[in-house]
């Protein structure tokens, strides 16, 4: 028996009759804003551990306490409608930031630079045609599918903005007033940017300012030799941990317990007695460091598990995927779905201008030079976009955007596409770029696919008109696109340091005559160093690492190039330690591409991550989770688990409020994703990552301020360096994951 509800029986919160302003000016620029401001800090999550968070309820909630604030200076209400479009122009960022973080980082793996032009192309390219290619399935998949697919965040969203109602929109959807409405958005606003503030203050005072150690650990001897224990004690992934919940927190932290537990001692148990290095290793186990461990052989393993673990949520979803296509497919062939409706609420962007919109962006990606494209490419684009963007929007209605596999997606991609290049030959440099952009693009469309579905539920279930929510996410997507390119590359220049090549390649020389393109210094090292070289791309590792290099007119090696995304050095000549960004995806996406179109990738260490992956899924574990913990440092796994138990603590004890006794599992789901602590976990991430992006941004400028706040921190700071500061630095960690705690307990409602 079909579980759909018939469409005649569902009745939105605003009817289709309602006159209501909905897409005005101050609506769309607000959702913009926040947009990008959301796809700022979604991106830095997502280089620092792989992941990010719905950003659609913050959004929502920061508009309308917004605009209620504005009627403080004469302006009107606004209408559910308008908050509805701001939420949804708003919502594209986190999408968009998703797939860049995961897929472009990969290019500097690859031996590239981030060319501003290839990441804002990708993705502009990739927001605007997942949109598009979700336009002509929404009526399959929200509206006849509205029993069915429940849309999680979507669905919680809109209740959040039914709940917020002004007096005008409850009017017109024929409810009764509700004296409440403004003090309860009012208290949730006031949670998020208490959140953001906290977030914002700690994360300057704690990496600015010195203030306390940001990374304590402890090294292990003998019998755990080279073990480690660290926490990252940031707010950001305190709160990430909080909304993903405990389940998921802690297998990603047993991951991180197996690499430095087991992985990393067992290596060095084995490998201490060995005279020669052991591949792909250059130096001996016994002169390695744990973090040396890590990267030789461990970060392999871990990308073998990743991938095995995406291609296995992938293959669990195969019957969801054929469902998704034929669905798909069956709404564009007509019926229904081709039909023009008068009502408001069905009316969408017209099929001809998606189709025509969407050969156009397929005829730019061909001839685009940064993307190094072709044909065939741009039609596995075509293809694999039109799959992955219908699975996407399915998978995202059944279990929501947080367990969607866009990562098992883009790997899938990736595996095909190289495996196509390589059978016709295609095994060139160039061809890393083109494969690359084929996986980055159709990430990029399957994330925003999801989320652009998640905003349709939400405008359904208010009442919404679908085509100007769909103008206002491709507005969105689009502004996104052109601020987070250049917010990538400055993320990745502030942790870029310039080793000198004597200390990794003395006496390297190159022909300077060949080399034509030029450099300058980027960052603090810009201060002591002017000059311009001659940049030259190593692709070999013969005599001495591969990777960009500086060299002068004579052609000699002045510096290696060590990026601050996936870089393998963290201190700069003066001592000065950076931190790097692990982007854990973007590791395993260039192993795909290296090791399919040059066969050069150490497939024994992969094999042995594949054989964990199969190994959890035979024990009933999601593997692709632990995969990622697996990879990540345990720095930034443990925090993860920390806010993971604090929701656990909260769950436990909300549960049993008398709100919540009659709540079935995806009521109280629902209610969980609105909740207090989720709030101020969004402020969290959003102040602790935005914290992050500035300090990054002002490292070039404030060097000496920089130094000297680090060299007085070391001296005298007790809480920064010292043998009791991986104790005190706890300190102020304990305080926000204590203000969190007591947030998130609510109180009991019944009379």
């Amino acid at each position: 028996m079909s579980k759909e509800t018939p469409v005649s029986a569902f009745k939105p919160y605003i009817p289709a009759n309602a006159q209501l302003p909905e897409m005005t000016a101050r609506a769309l620029i607000m959702g913009v804003v926040l947009g990008m401001i959301f796809g700022a800090s979604s991106l830095y999550l997502v280089l620092k551990v792989g992941l990010t968070v719905s950003a659609s309820i913050p959004v929502a909630v920061i508009a309308i306490t917004l605009f209620r604030l504005s009627n403080k200076f004469g302006a009107k209400d606004s209408t559910i409608l308008e908050n509805s479009i701001t939420q949804t122009a708003g919502s594209a960022g986190e999408s968009l930031a998703f797939g860049l973080g995961v897929t472009m980082p990969a290019i500097l793996i690859l031996g590239f630079d981030l060319e501003i032009s290839r990441v804002m192309l990708v993705g502009c390219l990739g927001g605007l045609l997942g949109i598009l290619l979700m336009i002509p399935m929404r009526r399959t998949m929200i509206v006849e599918k509205h029993g069915e697919l429940k849309y999680p965040e979507g669905t919680a969203c809109a209740e959040v903005l039914k709940a917020a109602a002004t007096e005008t929109s409850r009017e017109a959807a024929g409810e009764a007033s509700n004296p409440n409405a403004a003090e309860d958005a009012n208290r949730r606003a006031k949670i998020i940017f208490g959140g953001f503030a906290i977030g914002l203050f700690y994360k300057i005072a704690n990496v600015a300012l010195r203030g306390w150690k940001d990374t304590p650990e402890v090294t292990f001897g003998a019998p755990l030799k080279a073990g480690s224990l660290g926490a990252e004690v940031s707010p950001e992934l305190l709160g990430v941990g909080y909304i993903i919940g405990p389940r998921i927190a802690a297998v990603m932290a047993a991951g991180g317990v197996m690499s430095y537990l087991l992985l990393i001692p067992m290596i060095k148990f084995f490998g201490d007695a060995l005279t020669v290095p052991l591949t792909p290793g250059t130096k001996l186990i016994s002169e390695m460091s744990p973090h040396d461990i890590r990267s030789a052989y461990v970060l392999y393993i871990g990308a073998g598990a990743v991938a095995a673990g995406g291609l296995v949520s992938l293959g669990r979803a195969m019957p969801t995927i054929w469902r998704s296509l034929s669905a798909g497919l069956s709404g564009m062939r007509g019926g229904k779905a081709q039909v023009e409706s008068v009502l408001r609420t069905e009316q969408d962007i017209p099929l001809k201008w998606v189709v025509i919109g969407a050969l156009a962006i397929i005829a730019v990606i061909t001839f685009a030079t940064p993307l190094h494209m072709n044909f065939l490419g741009a039609l596995l684009i075509l293809v694999f976009g039109f799959l992955f963007a219908t699975v996407s929007s399915r998978l995202t209605g059944e279990i929501g955007s947080s367990s969607n596999p866009i990562s098992g997606m883009t790997v899938a991609t990736l595996l095909f596409t190289c495996l196509i290049f390589l059978i016709m030959g295609w095994t060139g440099g160039q061809y890393y770029v083109t494969a690359l952009s084929v996986g980055a693009i159709v990430c990029i469309a399957s994330s925003n696919a999801g989320t652009t579905s998640q905003d349709l539920k939400t405008g359904y279930l208010v009442g919404s008109t679908p085509r100007l929510q769909q103008y206002a996410i491709l507005a969105g997507a689009f502004s996104s696109a052109l601020i987070l390119g250049p917010i990538l590359l400055k993320l990745n220049d502030a942790g870029t340091i310039y080793v000198p090549a004597a200390q990794v390649a003395p006496a390297l020389k190159t022909d300077a005559t060949r080399l034509t393109e030029t450099a300058v210094l980027q960052g603090p090292q810009a201060e002591q160093d002017k000059n311009t070289y001659k940049v030259w791309h190593k692709a070999d590792s013969n005599g001495a690492p591969a990777g960009k290099y500086l060299v002068n007119n004579e052609g000699q090696a002045v510096y290696l190039v060590d990026p601050g995304i996936n870089g393998a050095y963290n201190k700069r000549p003066d001592g000065t330690e950076v931190k790097k960004f692990d982007a854990p995806k973007a590791v395993l996406m260039s192993y795909i591409i290296k090791g399919i179109l040059d066969q050069q990738l150490p497939w024994t260490l992969v094999l042995f991550g594949v054989m964990i992956a199969l190994v959890l899924e035979m024990s009933g574990i999601p593997s692709l989770a632990f995969a990622v913990g697996v990879y990540l440092p345990l720095s930034s796994s443990a925090p993860l688990f920390i806010g993971g138990m604090i929701r656990w603590l909260v769950d436990r004890r909300n549960n049993k409020l008398d709100q919540y006794k009659n709540l079935n599992e995806e009521e109280m789901q629902a209610a969980g994703d609105r909740s207090n602590g989720v709030l101020l976990s969004s402020g969290y991430i959003a102040g602790g990552a935005l914290a992050g992006i500035i300090i990054a941004f002002t490292a070039g400028v404030l060097v000496d301020l920089d130094k000297s706040l680090n060299d007085w921190a070391t001296a005298n700071n007790p809480f920064f360096n010292g043998p009791n500061a991986n104790l005190l630095t706890m300190i102020p960690y304990v305080l926000i994951a204590a203000v969190l705690y007591f947030v998130a307990r609510e109180k009991n409602k019944a009379s």
